[in-house]
């Protein structure tokens, strides 16, 4: 009976000793997941850091809007230098010939209608004499004006005289000679009404 018990108790020991040595390796093959557990981690780490990476990118590329935007403005700046430029040479134009005594003085703004010029100025002298001194008044305060190339045509003829200063152009007529070209009906206006003659007696 005595020899029985001990090997039943040996049996016990062995199987104890087995079930040790299992929960042992299972320990081990399990230790290896839980260390391979953080290098998967890594990965998404550097996953996330390269999405960052990503979204900070747009904001280098918006910036070209912005140079568009002072692009645009630097030439909305220019064209209204240049319109009150043009405006200036206009009040020039029509006080030299007032001053000189031009008569029926017509100012057509030629801007988004023709690219010739900003503006033409229509208006009428008595005779060649008074077309020719108002063509040379208006070339030399044009030319001190900085208002480049001036071009002067039909002082010859002294019938209509063109006096081209670049941004604007003066149309000077004799008055018969302005009733029969109508200029002012070409671009839309009105022709100046005819001074009425009264009769002496």
């Amino acid at each position: 009976m005595k020899a029985i018990s001990e090997k039943n108790t040996a049996v016990r020991r062995k199987t104890a000793l087995k079930s040790a040595g299992k929960d042992k390796s299972v320990a081990k093959k399990a230790a290896p997941k839980k260390a391979a557990a953080p290098k998967a981690a890594k990965p998404a780490m550097k996953k996330s850091a390269a999405k960052t990476k990503s979204a900070t990118k747009p904001k280098a590329a918006a910036k070209p809007k912005s140079s568009a935007k002072k692009s645009t403005s630097r030439t909305v700046q220019a064209s209204n230098a240049a319109e009150v430029r043009a405006r200036a040479l206009l009040k020039l134009v029509e006080r030299s010939l007032d001053d000189d005594k031009a008569e029926d003085i017509v100012s057509v703004d030629l801007a988004g209608k023709s690219a010739i010029a900003d503006f033409m100025v229509i208006a009428t002298g008595r005779n060649t004499r008074q077309l020719a001194a108002m063509a040379h008044h208006l070339a030399e305060k044009l030319t001190k004006a900085g208002a480049k190339p001036i071009g002067i045509e039909g002082i010859s003829q002294g019938d209509w005289v063109l006096v081209d200063g670049n941004d604007i152009i003066i149309h000077l007529f004799r008055p018969e000679v302005r009733k029969l070209y109508s200029l002012e009906k070409m671009w839309g206006l009105d022709q100046p009404a005819p001074e009425k003659l009264h009769a002496v007696g």
